[in-house]
């Protein structure tokens, strides 16, 4: 096997198609195949940049994430020694207020969430007038 035409006759054949092309043709293919060069170039140019920026915008954003990851952990370490210091500290008579500072008593206006306003009603009325035993 070889990489050419196998007889000598394809070989004159491919020089003399060639040589019969017209100079403007010649002329036109070694523009147009500079000009695709040079948009090879350029774009290959285009796409570092790209993948750079693209860098760059990953590693700032993963900074950000961190800064935003550490400060959200600084504020629940904060708020639960908090909340364990608050829950610690007994006083009699204050235990329904706990509970009430624990509840949601916003309404939800959700169709998919169950009624709770009984209990709320009774949690609030608990709260400002506690069991007495």
């Amino acid at each position: 096997e070889s990489n050419g035409p196998t007889d000598a006759y394809a070989a004159i054949a491919k020089a003399d198609r060639l040589t019969q092309e017209p100079e403007s043709i010649r002329k036109w293919r070694e523009e147009q195949k500079k000009r695709l060069e040079e948009l090879d170039a350029a774009s290959k140019v285009t796409e570092q940049e790209w993948r750079e920026k693209a860098k760059k915008d990953l590693e700032e954003w993963n900074l950000r994430q961190n800064e935003q990851m550490e400060k959200n952990r600084a504020n629940n370490r904060a708020s639960e020694e908090a909340f364990l210091k608050e829950s610690k500290e007994e006083t009699p008579g204050s235990e329904w207020e706990k509970v009430a500072q624990l509840c949601d008593f916003n309404p939800k206006s959700s169709k998919q969430s169950k009624d709770v306003s009984r209990m709320r009603s009774v949690l609030i009325s608990l709260k400002q007038t506690p069991l007495s035993r």
